[in-house]
């Protein structure tokens, strides 16, 4: 079988080239990761907006993939860290060590000082490892032995989680779950794109036609542009609205959460080349923002369950503006 020439990319610096640039990379994405195109686009947007990922699914449906993508496209460094129960903290952030020589203690840091951090199977790290990643992902630094040392920006995390209901997994805690900025599952590829993935023109093998689109400055910039997307009171308003009614319903959305789906919907509106805030945007990105983030009743309620919830929310919530 002859494979389809690689997806090769230029960088692009110039800032009127941003947007185009990261468009060509969601569709160079699209076409590795195939029959995801939803759920990829929600990725990337995280991505875009400064957020961080959790996929939530079965093992072997294209997590890891997708994840490895997201590195590629991004480009900067990149590090993978297999979650087990006896990981410890020193083993993501890095150890002081004793320097002979200089006679005095040097940081070694750890994996997470990276652009793009996979933590795959993050439920079967243990509690104590699972909240050291706290400062980082919200700080983007790490605080160890009284000093403090930036990571890298952009710095991006993608979690991958097996159910619950799998040996060996540790249920994650409100305070990490609150950590991303969306959940995304997956679930099994339709027919036409599993058969693409069983002839190797599409899925993992095809992670090599990946390049990166952007230099780490042009997605700085790329973030900037994002965050400067207009967002209107009556944007606001709406926002506060349905915030107000998840909790009067028992449901947990902190402020970051707002802030969160917030993001995610300028992201959206910068990827359709527009520098304000339509409902649409915010209606789309809802269920992905909250869904993760459970009940204050029921911290193990089904996602699913929970998608249905929040959609029936949508339908009853008023915009309250044209």
């Amino acid at each position: 079988m002859t494979q389809a020439p690689p997806i090769l990319i230029p960088p692009v610096r110039s800032a009127e080239g941003i947007r185009p640039a990261a468009r060509a990379g969601l569709a160079a994405l699209q076409a590795v990761v195939v029959g995801k195109e939803a759920q990829v686009r929600r990725a990337f947007a995280a991505m875009l907006a400064g957020g961080h990922v959790l996929l939530e699914d079965l093992p072997g449906v294209g997590k890891t993939t997708l994840a490895k993508g997201l590195s590629r496209i991004l480009g900067g460094g990149f590090q993978r860290v297999q979650g087990t129960n006896d990981l410890l903290p020193s083993d993501l952030l890095g150890v002081h060590l004793w320097d002979a020589k200089e006679q005095a203690f040097r940081f070694q840091p750890g994996p997470v000082f990276c652009h793009v951090l996979l933590l795959d199977e993050l439920n079967r790290i243990g509690p104590k490892t699972q909240s050291a990643m706290l400062e980082a992902m919200v700080e983007g630094q790490v605080t160890l032995d009284r000093s403090t040392h930036k990571l890298p920006e952009p710095f991006f995390v993608i979690a991958t989680q097996n159910p619950l209901d799998h040996a060996g997994t540790f249920p994650l805690p409100e305070s990490q779950l609150d950590r991303f900025s969306c959940t995304i599952h997956l679930g099994y590829p339709d027919r036409a794109a599993e058969r693409r993935i069983l002839t190797g023109e599409a899925g993992a093998e095809r992670l090599d036609s990946l390049s990166p689109v952007l230099d780490l400055e042009g997605w700085r910039q790329a973030r900037a542009a994002v965050r400067a997307v207009k967002v209107a009171e009556a944007v606001l308003d709406y926002v506060e609205r349905m915030v107000e009614r998840i909790r009067a319903g028992g449901g947990f959305c902190s402020t970051r959460a707002a802030k969160h789906w917030l993001g995610l919907a300028q992201a959206e509106a910068w990827l359709e080349s527009r520098d304000f805030i339509t409902p649409d945007d915010l209606q789309r990105t809802l269920t992905d923002t909250m869904a993760h983030r459970g009940s204050l009743d029921d911290r193990r309620l089904n996602r699913g369950d929970r998608r249905e919830q929040l959609t029936r929310l949508l339908k009853e919530l008023p915009v309250g503006w044209s």
